[in-house]
């Protein structure tokens, strides 16, 4: 079973008013392990398919099947539970809780998951090492590079062991140095832990590093490249 099958995937936006027809029967799969770029210019669906992969919009008709479930189908309120299970999230703008520490960021999603005190600590200590950052646990985002903050991001994102990882641009507020840092560490999670990473992305240094490149042009995908 893929880890994620999109079938038949179509959105439309404004549907009353002058119809945007943002994705156009979408068919896709995604192997556990994959570390896959969604790529193409503005307006072409990358954002939009990426919010359907993650359950946080949803098609106009056709499915997005995670591990099986068509989340399309599943009620807004299991919707949070599987999404904060399931799917890990890095974002252009960072989106740390300012008045946390990295420490704390790290652990929030844990601590909505209700796992112990104990495990929590332990986990994001280990987190934090394994993005360079075991020195900066109790600074608070404000005392971070734009760099920094991106690590905590990821380490967020995959403290609740989820499925996959989603990333929108997450290089996009970087510099060149930082940036690659970052690739480095996510690589390296894929490799190592065989976490699953799908980009969006205009990035080149991003598209260098990934196995697979999936094309988008106006809501169609144009082409779907394996690479070395």
């Amino acid at each position: 079973m893929p880890l994620i099958e999109i079938i038949s995937l179509n959105k439309i936006y404004d549907k009353t008013k002058v119809p945007v027809h943002a994705l156009k029967d979408i068919n896709l799969t995604i192997e556990k392990g994959e570390f896959v770029a969604i790529v193409g210019p503005s307006g072409s669906g990358k954002t939009t398919l990426l919010n359907m992969i993650g359950g946080l919009d949803s098609p106009t008709n056709g499915k997005v099947l995670i591990n099986g479930i068509n989340i399309s189908k599943i009620k807004s309120d299991e919707l949070i539970d599987f999404r904060l299970k399931n799917i890990g999230f890095v974002f252009q703008s960072f989106n740390l809780i300012p008045v946390l520490t990295a420490k704390e960021n790290v652990e929030f999603i844990m601590l909505l998951q209700g796992v112990t005190k104990s495990e929590r600590e332990k986990r994001t200590i280990e987190l934090l090492n394994a993005v360079g950052l075991g020195d900066k646990i109790d600074s608070r985002p404000y005392e971070l590079s734009g760099g920094q903050q991106q690590r905590v991001a990821v380490a967020r994102a995959i403290a609740s062991h989820p499925s996959f990882v989603l990333a929108d641009e997450p290089t996009a507020n970087l510099d060149s140095t930082s940036a690659e840092g970052l690739l480095d560490i996510m690589k390296e999670l894929n490799q190592k832990l065989g976490m699953t990473f799908i980009f969006a992305t205009h990035d080149n240094k991003v598209i260098r590093r990934v196995r697979r490149v999936i094309t988008l042009e106006d809501g169609k995908i144009k082409s779907d490249v394996f690479q070395n």
